[in-house]
C-alpha cells in the first residue's frame, strides 16, 4: 500500500464500512486490514454498530437482546439511527478528522437491509433518520460481503462458544436471510462507486487479497485527487 503523508492537506481519513449477513466474516477481515494497514504505517480505528462508543454500547445490549423487537421495526430503526448519531459525533468524526482510518463492521446499510427490506420500514423513514444520524459523515467505501446464506449460518452457528445462545438476528430464518441478502446486492447494483462486492464463500486469505486490492485502490485514487487539487491551487 502507498506510504501515509504527513501533510497537513491530507489530514482528513478515510472511513470504510464493512457489510454482510450473518456468517459473512466481517469481523475477521477487518482484523486482517486493520493489521495490514498499521503494517504500512496508516493510524487505524475499529469500530462497530450498534455500538462504538458509550451511548451505542448500551443500545446494542437492548437490539440484540431482542428486548426492543416487540416494538416493531420502525422503533429498531429509530433505535439504530440514536446510536449511530452517538457513534459519529463521539468517534467517527473526530477520528476522521485525525487523518485515521475508520473500519467500521456495519453501519446504515445495515438498518436499510434489516429494518428496511425485510422489516418493510419505508425507505422515506430511513433516509431521514440516515440525515439525522450521519449528518455529512458518510461512508468513501462500503465492502459488502456476499455469502450463500446457508453457509453464513453454518459459520455463525459455528463461531459460537459452546453453550452461548444466538443473537436475535442470528436466530431468524433463513428465508428472511435471503432476503437481505438481496437487499444488499441490490444497494450494491444502486451505489457502485461506493459499494464493492467481495465474495465472502472463499477462504479468508482469498478474501483478504480482494478487500486490500480494493482499499489499495482507494487509497491511490485519493491521493491522485489530493494532487490535483494541491496543483490547481
Amino acid at each position: 500500500m502507498p506510504p501515509k503523508s504527513t501533510k497537513k492537506t491530507e489530514a482528513r481519513g478515510l472511513f470504510i464500512t464493512f457489510e454482510g449477513g450473518e456468517g459473512a466474516g466481517k469481523s475477521t477481515q477487518i482484523k486482517l486490514l486493520q493489521k495490514a494497514l498499521e503494517k504500512d504505517g496508516f493510524k487505524v480505528v475499529v469500530t462497530r454498530e450498534p455500538g462504538g462508543s458509550t451511548g451505542g454500547e448500551a443500545v446494542r445490549h437492548v437490539l440484540l437482546s431482542g428486548a426492543a423487537e416487540p416494538f416493531g421495526p420502525e422503533m429498531e430503526a429509530i433505535l439504530f439511527a440514536a446510536a449511530r448519531s452517538d457513534h459519529v459525533e463521539t468517534l467517527i468524526k473526530p477520528a476522521l478528522a485525525d487523518g485515521s482510518i475508520v473500519l467500521c463492521d456495519r453501519f446504515y446499510d445495515s438498518t436499510r437491509v434489516y429494518q428496511g427490506a425485510s422489516g418493510n420500514v419505508s425507505r422515506e423513514l430511513l433516509s431521514k433518520l440516515e440525515e439525522v444520524a450521519c449528518e455529512d459523515c458518510w461512508p468513501d467505501l462500503t465492502l459488502i460481503l456476499d455469502i450463500d446464506p446457508k453457509e453464513g449460518m453454518r459459520r455463525a452457528v459455528a463461531r459460537r462458544n459452546k453453550g452461548e445462545p444466538a443473537d436475535r438476528f442470528e436466530k431468524e430464518a433463513l428465508a428472511l436471510q435471503t432476503i437481505r441478502r438481496n437487499a444488499y446486492l441490490d444497494i450494491a447494483e444502486a451505489e457502485p462507486e461506493r459499494c464493492k462486492i467481495v465474495d465472502g464463500n472463499r477462504g479468508e486469505k482469498a478474501v483478504h487479497r480482494s478487500i486490500v486490492k480494493l482499499v489499495e485502490n482507494l487509497l491511490q485514487e485519493r491521493k491522485l485527487s489530493r494532487a490535483v487539487r494541491e496543483k490547481s491551487r
